[in-house]
């Protein structure tokens, strides 16, 4: 469920902040091909479900990439700033991918505010998320995110 604030002095008061976990999505093979043909990057390992069962991980696995794309869709599950006129990606302090993402695998982010600077004209926000996959012992992707919200 998202919590929601409205304009940037709310979103200062959340510095620290759990922000919880999302739902679940599925990763599914179609999706994983739609994001190869985006990318043009075809590997066997994401395509090739038949090669990729003799593969190291037994089945096609999600590309990294992929996977923190969904960061995206997963946090504005999190998190819905109202009250400001422009929301920007600024970028990323770090991402590792502890754990490839298999075909059929569910994910789910979980994050944290862990700081809210300010900036000209608005804020930036730093999350420090981790993308679970269901079952496993390893997360997916962790990473610190960086967005701006302006005024």
């Amino acid at each position: 469920m998202s919590l929601t604030v409205n304009g940037l002095d709310e979103l200062k008061k959340l510095a620290g902040s759990d922000l919880g976990t999302s739902e679940w999505i599925e990763v599914t093979q179609e999706r994983i091909d739609t994001f190869a043909d985006a990318t043009g990057d075809h590997q066997w390992i994401h395509v090739d479900p038949e090669r990729a069962k003799d593969g190291p991980f037994g089945a096609p696995i999600a590309h990294g990439y992929l996977t923190l794309s969904l960061f995206i869709p997963l946090f504005t599950e999190l998190l819905d700033v109202q009250g400001v006129t422009t929301k920007v990606n600024y970028g990323l302090n770090k991402v590792r991918f502890p754990s490839p993402v298999k075909v059929g695998s569910r994910i789910r982010l979980t994050a944290k505010l862990a700081e809210v600077e300010e900036v000209p004209g608005g804020v930036q926000i730093t999350v420090e998320g981790a993308i679970e996959i269901e079952g496993a012992t390893k997360p997916a992707a962790v990473l610190q995110s960086l967005s701006r919200f302006y005024a």
